[in-house]
């Protein structure tokens, strides 16, 4: 099993930004791709960013490209998401979740998942 604990949530102003910590433990991090997932009271779990096993390669979803990104450091089995020109749609549960297919995580067939923490933009 991989356990996975995210920080860095909380409560910003439109505008502002924030940075998401994961922190991977109980398998090789580096032979997993990561990656975040968001849901917000009422709507459907909705695809954020996903970065490959090396950080070579990084894809997004619609609604984040150009304001996220998605970074990790293997040697500290971390995994990274800021998040700039937040807006109070961005307003959700945000997931770090893990799976050795980049294809599954975007699909949303990660094999890991975090508990989640909080991020609130006000407006």
């Amino acid at each position: 099993q991989m356990q996975l604990v995210e920080s860095g949530g909380g409560l910003v102003q439109a505008g502002g930004s924030l940075r998401l910590s994961c922190a991977a433990s109980g398998r090789t991090f580096s032979s997993y791709a990561m990656g975040w997932f968001r849901q917000a009271p009422g709507k459907e779990r909705e695809f954020v960013a996903t970065i490959n096993k090396s950080g070579a390669s990084t894809y997004y979803g619609d609604s984040v490209k150009g304001r996220f990104s998605i970074s990790r450091d293997n040697a500290k089995s971390t995994v990274y998401l800021q998040m700039d020109v937040l807006k109070p749609e961005d307003t959700a549960v945000y997931y770090c979740v893990a799976d050795v297919s980049p294809q599954d995580i975007s699909l949303g067939r990660a094999d890991y998942w975090g508990q989640g923490t909080q991020v609130t933009v006000s407006s």
